[in-house]
Parts: C-alpha cells; structure tokens; sequence
C-alpha cells in the first residue's frame, strides 16, 4: 500500500518512504534531525502512525508514538483507526502497544466494525484476544482509593500491579486462571477482597450506559466464580484439617489447594474421557451471570442448550476471545489449553504441554493411557518374556519414573 504524497513537503514525503520501507534506523535519524509534528496526512488521510501500523511495524510505531503522534487521529476517508489497521496486520503486541497508549477498542470504521471484529474477519484470532482482554490500568486505579464512605479501599494498593496481570490473562482455560492464581501469592492470600472487586468490576462494566462492554463483565465474572471455587477448597481443607489430629508431612504435600482444584478440573470420567467436574462448573459461571437480558448470556446459554453443544471451557473462551475461525488442537497443551504447546511428552509422543509443571499435573489422568500408547516394550530388546507379567510391570514402572518433557 503505497502512501499518496501528493501536496506533501519532500520531508514529509521521505518520513512516509521510510516507513513503507520499514527503514527504523534511517527514520529515527530523520526525526532526530527534524523536530516536526507527525500527525501529517496523506491524500487517503493516513498519517505516519497509521501506516506504520498498517505495516505492522512496532519499532516504527513506538518511535512515532515517542515523538508525540495522537494514537486516536483519524482522517482515513473509510474511517480506519491507527488500531484498525495494527488488528488487520495481526501483530497482537502492537495492539497491545497503541491500546496501552490509549487507543480506543470501540471506535468504528465507515462500516461500523471496531479494530477487533476486522481483526476477526480476517481471522487474525490472536489481535482480537488481545484486544477483548484489554483493561485499562485507570479502572484498578479506581479500587485501590476509598470511594464515597468507605474508609479504605476495596484493593489494597499494592495488589494492583498483581491484579492488573491476573485479570488481563487471555488464557481462561479455568486450569491456567488457577495456575495464575497460584503464581500471585499475593493475591492467593486476599483471594476473598478479588473476588468482591471483581464482582463491583463486573457491576460497573454493565452500567456505563452507551460503552458497556458484555465481554468484558462476563469475564469479570467469570475470574471471580474461579476465584470463589478456590475460597471454596481452601475452606474445605481447613474443615478436613481440623477433623485430623496428625500433621504427618505427606499429607501437607497433599493441602496445596490450588493444586487439588486443577486436579479436580482435569479428572475425566471413565465412560466418555470428558471432564466432568470442569464441564459442571463452567456451565453453573454461565448460569450465574446476573444480566439475564445481555446478548453474551443469552448466546451461551443457547449454545450450550443446543442438541450437540461443544465444550463449556470452548463456549466461554469464544464469548471472551472471540470466535475462532480455526483451531489447531495438536498444538493445545491438554493440562491448561494453552496454544503452541510444542512440548511433548517424551513417551508416548501422544500429548503436548506447555512445560513440565503442565505435565506433572497432568500426570495423575495420563498415566494409564500413556502406557497403552507407547511404543511396544516388546520391541525394545529389554524384555524378551512377552508373557512374564512381572518383567513387563517393573519395566513400564521403571520407564514412568524417567518420564520427562522434550
């Protein structure tokens, strides 16, 4: 996409050849040299900033960002935003970049489509996660300042860097939000102020009149129904402690109560391999959600109702992120449903994981099926007595134990 240059000044001309080029270097030295306002249009009234994000180029983008360029300008003759264009060149970090910066998610393009349904049409799923799961570091700001008669704040204020983290994971497979969870200690230990924070996040999301965004309260939502089944467990744990009077070291290797929940929501049923308990949990977060009449509960709730529904973790990860066009399930980890799990489990080749923490947890369900699926103990010249039940027992036991991840 050529830029039109037509009535520009030649170094105006030479800012737009450089970024078509994607020259950094030579346009950083352009506008050191040059103290020059960069919010210049061309005859389809891009700017600088809005070709370079067409270009995809965040280099550039941060340059121009640096040098003052106005992310929300726009005077493209179709009304594409410096976002439209970044969500359509499908690099999600720069999205994330222009967002950061204060790009606004609803601004619409001459056909009434934001950054993220474009970046959608284009299947371009990884710029529309990010955009849908983006927040504003101004709306945990509000939390961690007394508001109206409160007397402290409902986040303490040294939880909201944590916080801001947890609640922009993409990722809501309930496994990784648990695994999260588990990573920010702080917040594990104020688990029930989270949960209330999230629910007034959730509240205030539907109430914003013309800007409510659906997606996001149903997320909020969503993270504190996960957060309130860990207060759930924890609860649990203590209860069992208080009724045993030992506290032999194995079983407090057995207490960690994050764990005991992701194991809970990996557990599969014998008859059909589905996880039950993950596929009940989800569906009640969906049936939870107090705004009956919004357009997200009313789609999940008939998808989820329909003859041969797909997966409760699929149907909520769709509302949040966004539907796929696609979905490569070789590269999903199969403990927390990340995507590009390149490890496999180095056994029976069969599984992939993020890393070893994924296939440790993982281990109590595959175990069994690993065995079945590995290549035949027969072949490996160790065991000639293919009858000899013992031989082959300690042999499998012995190649368990040496289980890693490649």
């Amino acid at each position: 996409m050529a830029p039109a240059t037509e009535g520009l000044t030649d170094l105006q001309k030479e800012i737009f050849t450089k970024i078509s080029q994607n020259e950094a270097c030579e346009l950083k030295a352009l506008l050191a040299q040059n103290k020059l306002k960069v919010d210049f249009v061309d005859e389809n009234g891009m700017s600088p900033l809005q070709h370079a994000c067409y270009k995809g180029n965040k280099e550039i983008v941060q340059m121009l960002l640096d040098q003052g360029a106005d992310v929300n300008a726009c005077q493209h003759e179709h009304a594409y935003t410096a976002l439209h264009f970044a969500a359509l060149s499908g690099n999600a970090e720069l999205c994330h970049l222009l967002m950061s910066h204060g790009a606004r998610l609803t601004a619409t393009n001459s056909v009434g489509r934001t950054a993220a349904q474009m970046a959608a049409f284009v299947g371009n799923h990884n710029c529309v996660a990010t955009i849908n799961n983006f927040i504003p570091k101004a709306d945990i700001d509000y939390f961690i300042k007394p508001q109206g008669l409160q007397t402290e704040p409902m986040l303490p204020p040294h939880l909201a860097e944590c916080f801001h983290q947890f609640i922009m994971q993409v990722n809501v497979n309930p496994v990784r939000v648990c695994m999260n969870l588990q990573r920010l200690p702080a917040l594990l230990e104020n688990a029930a102020k989270i949960q209330k924070v999230l629910e007034s996040m959730r509240y205030r999301e539907m109430t914003r009149g013309a800007e409510t965004n659906e997606v996001m309260a149903f997320k909020y939502h969503y993270l504190s129904c996960v957060v309130a089944e860990v207060l759930k467990c924890q609860k649990r744990q203590e209860a069992m402690k208080a009724e045993k009077s030992g506290n032999e070291e194995s079983e407090e290797k057995k207490s960690d109560t994050v764990e005991l929940l992701v194991r809970r929501f990996l557990k599969c049923s014998k008859s059909d391999g589905l996880p039950e308990y993950q596929e009940a949990f989800l569906r009640e977060c969906v049936r939870e959600f107090p705004f009956r009449e919004s357009t997200i509960f009313r789609q999940m709730v008939a998808t989820l109702a329909s003859t041969d529904p797909p997966s409760a973790v699929s149907v909520v990860s769709a509302a949040i992120n966004g539907q796929r066009g696609f979905s490569d399930n070789a590269q999903t980890c199969v403990t927390c449903g990340e995507d590009k799990a390149t490890k496999k489990c180095s056994k029976c080749k069969a599984v992939q994981y993020c890393d070893r923490e994924c296939q440790r947890l993982h281990w109590f369900m595959h175990k069994k099926a690993c065995a079945r699926l590995g290549p035949s103990l027969a072949n490996t010249g160790k065991i000639t007595d293919v009858h000899n039940k013992e031989q082959i027992t300690n042999a499998v036991s012995s190649r368990l134990q040496n289980l890693a991840v490649k």
